[in-house]
């Protein structure tokens, strides 16, 4: 031991320390060009990286579509892009999109790991609907959730006048104002969320609900930390999480909602009866009564939990934010929402409530809808999906385990398909005639597997509160108060900013 000590001892300890840590630092290199490595020829060409942090410096997560758009105009509409270790193929166009989700579904239908569920302890062979793994338990616990929502009403008149009923309590509460400026986010909240609770838990919640509002205020507040800096960051640097403190604020928000959803699942358990299903959580029992001693079974009781949160955090904030967003354009564009009232008059009256069956004789109130879902573009860079196996993308490879992120900015505001891709223009689904009409590049709910689990619920809710709204009320820029501003608030979810409007009872 003395004779392999002796040559160190020769050295001074500071050229000794020197040493090592040249040593681990040409270590740490090799060990970052061997994580970052492309395997694969033919890759999707990119921007330079540098060492460790990759592109992360030259990016800016509050505004990545504007950076992808930089980008697609230099590398294609298939570009790579390097977040540290982590490599992320980023799809833009509609030709490539479509070949990604659609053609290509069996090989991208995977999912990065979920940073929420591993802040909340939860195992990472663990399934909801949203972000699970791309798997056996996944494709299961997604059919019965398909299956079980139309059980409920998913498609039915019964769901349809479910979602009339909460749309009146909607437009009381705005009556209740009375005519002064408010604020409609809380309130739009509450309403779209008892719609997926009467679903869910089967129930809906009174408005001024103590219980009800604080996890709606909880559950914006873990929107606004989950579309922040720190989230992406630990997305792409999943060590963050077990840094002390970093996660805590996430983790709070996330457990707090958990918390309410357990005490709702844990009351059902006490009350379940067999003979009478309720709602979804109870189907969700039964079915994992069925398969009881089952050690294979995805029905168990965390994959209840998260599927529950699935459907309550997504059946609440794309449809309310996408709502918020209705409301801001009829207030910022008055004479389209009067066209619409018109329409609405014509077609409907003020008397009757609208039905489903309406909207195809409402082609312009149709294709405002359409337009207040392709402008707000709440998702633009759509939930992250992985390679589950070696594909090819307009002609590139992409090798297994690669993340990739679909530019659904790219689709829904491509300036060689919409005439006024910026600019709010319900004349883009409409025809020389004033009919509707479908477009291809419209693709708000993703598309191929992965396709928003929710979306024929979506629909429903926004025709039908939107219809709602503008046969009862109208809604104005509050006087003395400055436009608002069409400048979204977002990261990985856009949403408007706050403000405030008038609702006249017409």
């Amino acid at each position: 031991m003395g004779l392999l000590s002796a040559p160190w001892s020769l050295l001074p300890s500071g050229t000794f320390l020197t040493m090592l840590a040249l040593f681990f630092s040409v270590f740490a290199l090799i060990l970052d060009v061997m994580k970052r490595r492309r395997s694969c020829s033919r890759y999707p060409p990119g921007p330079s990286s540098l060492p460790f942090v990759g592109n992360i410096l030259e990016v800016d997560f509050k505004s990545l579509t504007k950076y992808c758009s930089q980008l697609r105009k230099t590398y294609g509409d298939v570009f790579s892009v390097q977040f540290c270790w982590e490599n992320v193929v980023i799809i833009n166009g509609l030709k490539s999109v479509k070949e990604g989700l659609i053609a290509k579904s069996d090989d991208t239908s995977d999912r990065p790991p979920d940073i929420l569920s591993k802040i909340a302890g939860f195992k990472e062979d663990s399934s909801g609907v949203v972000m699970a793994r791309y798997g056996q338990t996944w494709k299961d616990i997604r059919r019965f959730s398909l299956s079980t929502l139309r059980d409920f009403g998913l498609g039915k008149k019964s769901l349809a006048e479910r979602v009339t009923e909460e749309a009146g309590f909607l437009c009381s509460a705005f009556k209740s104002k009375g005519g002064c400026p408010f604020d409609p986010n809380l309130m739009i909240n509450s309403a779209v969320s008892n719609v997926i609770c009467s679903i869910v838990f089967g129930d809906r919640f009174k408005y001024d609900d103590k219980t009800f509002l604080k996890v709606l205020a909880v559950f914006e507040d873990l929107i606004k930390s989950s579309n922040g800096l720190l989230a992406q960051l630990m997305n792409v640097i999943p060590a963050l999480i077990h840094v002390p403190g970093v996660a805590s604020d996430m983790a709070r928000s996330q457990n707090n909602i958990f918390d309410f959803l357990r005490d709702i699942i844990t009351e059902h358990k006490k009350t379940y009866d067999p003979n009478m299903k309720r709602d979804f959580i109870d189907a969700f029992l039964e079915e994992a009564e069925k398969e009881k001693g089952d050690p294979n079974s995805s029905f168990c009781e965390q994959n209840l939990l998260l599927t529950v949160a699935d459907l309550f955090t997504a059946g609440t904030a794309t449809t309310a934010t996408t709502l918020r967003f209705g409301l801001l354009y009829m207030i910022l564009y008055p004479d389209i929402q009067t066209k619409v009232q018109e329409e609405i008059d014509q077609v409907i009256g003020r008397e009757r409530q609208p039905t489903m069956d309406d909207r195809a004789s409402m082609p312009y109130t149709n294709a405002v809808v359409h337009e207040i879902q392709r402008c707000s573009d709440i998702v633009p860079l759509g939930v992250p999906h992985k390679t589950s196996r070696d594909t090819e993308v307009n002609g590139f490879n992409i090798p297994k385990g690669t993340t990739l992120m679909f530019n659904m900015s790219s689709v829904l505001k491509d300036e060689s398909i919409w005439e006024r891709p910026y600019q709010f223009y319900p004349e883009h689904f409409l025809d020389a005639d004033g009919q509707f009409i479908k477009r291809e590049a419209f693709m708000p709910f993703s598309a191929g597997r992965r396709v928003c689990l929710g979306e024929q619920l979506a629909r429903m809710e926004l025709f039908l509160f939107f219809t709602i709204f503008l046969q009862q009320l109208t809604f104005s820029v509050p006087r003395k108060q400055p436009r608002p501003s069409e400048a979204v608030m977002y990261c990985t979810f856009r949403s408007p900013p706050p403000y405030q409007l008038c609702a006249e009872v017409r």
